[in-house]
């Protein structure tokens, strides 16, 4: 493994004080493109916003800045060689776009027009996912000038698409096309965040997802419920019938081989998530829930982040208009959704959705069902080297102890672990409050300069502690 000169904490620290100033310059320059890629109108500005990220980082000094085309809208492909060739390769992957914004929607400042107030950064992708993936340049270059070296400890090479906001589309195909050059031992996602400023956390892991619709048909058109009802099958009825039997009493999921596979918290991490200082009641005022609920024997947290779940998220058929319509209708909806965890596979999930369906339906009621793709789970184990590197880089800046969380949502980061093969690892320095997706997002810029802190040690440990070509039994799940 290659070994480079711990990069002494006040030099570091120094120069991105020195060089503050500037950075959140060039951040307010950037912010102030509205690259919001599901809006048409804005494509030009998305490509402007890929083109002005590649020019900067080939000003930090990466000798490899390129756009990368896709079937909609660019991504920023960039690589910086260690010349090591014992030198782990690290691809940090992040988006340039952003989502609609207007002053109407409740801002108190101009959404574009990036504003500083009280220690915090207000503009649309100050957090998502400009400011966090805007950190990694002035990381690398207090990287390089606390150490010496003239190139990363690291083969550090950047992934920056244009269309996460908008469900990433073409990213799969991006990677897949590009495999080659993604080359890479991990993938580090800037593209998350912490439990709070009080708390700096590391995830370890996000939930895959695949959802569906299915469309139940029964009489060939309406007909009326006193002369025919009770005696042929009623699709709203086997809708709900089905929905009904999703779980059974204590709140675990019915169908035949769900749990398969499934990758159980171990003692330690049921121990690491029960240390954070969780507020159920709080967390309830968020959910606008009155009450939590979910399979026993499992706590919230290990709920949302760690178990697999199956959602109800619509169900509809028949008449939905005001005063009553006494019909049987001919037909009804059900969508589901279900979260996977590390250890289970979509088309297995899929798969026992159809026979599930298929069993569970009396004769007269047809049905089809369609499924809107999926997304597979991603976990790193906590004592994965690289994890830890990532977790001692993010102490340093902190100055304490960091703490594990997981993900309950899902994300394009899988498609980096499928294709390329390699853990993910997380890097996120935003919070709850900086209000992602909403009016007034921010950033705490304490915090996102604690960001180029911890890449700035990150390298250096990552090439320390971490050899990839020796053997471990911690492989990406």
């Amino acid at each position: 493994m290659s070994i480079t000169p711990a990069a002494p904490d006040s030099v570091v620290r120094s120069f991105i004080e020195e060089r503050r100033s500037g950075f959140l310059s060039d951040l307010a320059e950037w912010l102030r493109i509205p690259s919001v890629s599901a809006d048409p109108e804005r494509a030009p500005d998305v490509r402007r916003s890929a083109e002005w990220l590649a020019g900067k980082l080939k000003g930090t000094g990466f000798p490899v800045a390129e756009i990368w085309e896709t079937d909609g809208l660019p991504a920023v492909f960039a690589e910086w060689p260690s010349g090591d060739p014992e030198a782990p390769t690290v691809l940090v992957y992040g988006h340039h776009d952003v989502q609609p914004a207007s002053r109407e929607d409740g801002w108190h400042s101009e959404p574009f027009e990036p504003e500083e107030r009280d220690g915090k950064l207000y503009a649309r992708g100050a957090a998502d996912d400009k400011g966090q993936v805007f950190f990694h340049t002035l990381g690398v270059s207090a990287h390089l000038a606390a150490t010496g070296r003239s190139a990363p400890a690291v083969n550090l090479k950047l992934l920056i698409e244009g269309e996460e906001e908008s469900g990433s589309p073409h990213f799969p195909a991006l990677v897949r096309a590009h495999a080659d050059r993604l080359a890479c031992d991990a993938a580090i996602v800037s593209d998350t965040g912490m439990w709070s400023a009080e708390t700096p956390t590391v995830c370890t892991g996000m939930r895959g997802l695949t959802d569906c619709q299915i469309d139940l048909y029964g009489p060939d058109q309406d007909i009326h419920s006193g002369s025919f009802g009770g005696a042929v099958p009623n699709p709203a009825t086997e809708a709900a019938r089905l929905a009904a039997s999703l779980h059974d009493e204590d709140r675990r999921v019915t169908l035949p081989g769900f749990y398969d596979g499934v990758v159980a918290l171990t003692d330690e991490e049921r121990a690491l998530l029960a240390e954070l200082p969780f507020d159920e009641d709080a967390w309830l005022r968020t959910a606008h829930s009155h009450a939590a609920l979910g399979e026993r024997d499992h706590t919230t947290l290990e709920r949302i982040w760690a178990r697999p779940t199956a959602e109800v998220n619509g169900i509809g058929g028949g008449y939905q208009g005001p005063g009553g319509k006494t019909i049987v209708p001919s037909s009804a909806q059900l969508k589901l959704s279900f979260r996977m965890v590390a250890g289970q596979d979509a088309e297995k999930i899929q798969q026992s959705v159809r026979e599930w369906v298929a069993a569970s339906l009396p004769a007269g009621i047809r049905h089809e069902i369609t499924f809107w793709g999926a997304t597979r789970p991603c976990l790193t184990p906590l004592d994965h080297p690289a994890l830890q590197s990532v977790a001692r880089a993010m102490g340093r800046a902190f100055g304490e102890r960091i703490r594990f969380t997981r993900e309950g949502g899902s994300g394009p980061a899988a498609d980096l672990q499928d294709v390329l093969g390699v853990p993910v690892l997380f890097l996120g320095i935003s919070i709850p409050s900086d209000g992602w997706h909403a009016p007034n997002e921010k950033v705490e810029l304490d915090l996102l300069l604690k960001g180029v802190e911890t890449a700035a040690y990150l390298w250096g440990d990552l090439a320390e502690h971490w050899n990839p070509a020796e053997p471990s039994e911690n492989a990406e799940s």
